[in-house]
């Protein structure tokens, strides 16, 4: 699991005037939300966040937010808002996590090795999904699951499956149960 600190103030005005007026300034405007908690208005510094957000995987990164007053939240990114064409960050929703409940996220699948059916049956690796909905405890959020399709032959395929108990259980759709 991957964590970083980032620095964040309250904020009383919201709407959009508000955000304009902060993004004019240089800053993001920000939101965070989850247990039991009411949504709380923040902001960010715009260069420091883009900066760091180029060095970690930010799905699948816990962010402990420093507020002005001390207090301190561990958060994960549930969605970052861009410009359109600018690709400039315009708002950011981060959501509260807590000690020993489960969390609901994607998690990219790496496929390491090179199938036999491939190198021996000339067959073509599909890869049907490419990300995995998983569930699992805050302090276990893998940033990437990979899958060893070495011994794959050609008609074959993977299928997601309830892992060891240490693992984070995939969350799979009844209908798309087959990986590769």
């Amino acid at each position: 699991m991957a964590s970083t600190t980032v620095s964040a103030k309250f904020r009383t005005s919201t709407g959009k005037g508000a955000a304009r007026k902060l993004r004019a300034a240089g800053e993001i405007p920000a939101v965070i939300y989850g247990h039991g908690r009411e949504p709380q208005a923040l902001t960010l510094h715009n260069h420091t966040f883009e900066r760091l957000l180029e060095k970690v995987a930010y799905k699948t990164t816990v962010f402990e937010l420093t507020f002005d007053n001390g207090t301190t939240a561990k958060t994960l990114i549930r969605e970052i808002q861009r410009h359109s064409f600018k690709r400039f960050i315009q708002h950011v929703d981060f959501q509260e996590l807590v000690a020993g409940e489960k969390v609901t996220m994607k998690v990219p699948l790496i496929f390491v090795g090179t199938a036999t059916g491939v190198r021996e049956g000339g067959g073509i690796l599909e890869e049907v999904m490419r990300e995995v909905m998983i569930a699992c405890d805050p302090s276990n959020i893998p940033n990437h699951l990979e899958m060893n399709v070495a011994n794959l032959a050609v008609g074959a395929w993977f299928y997601l499956r309830t892992p060891a108990a240490d693992a984070p259980s995939p969350v799979a759709d009844p209908d798309r149960k087959s990986v590769v």
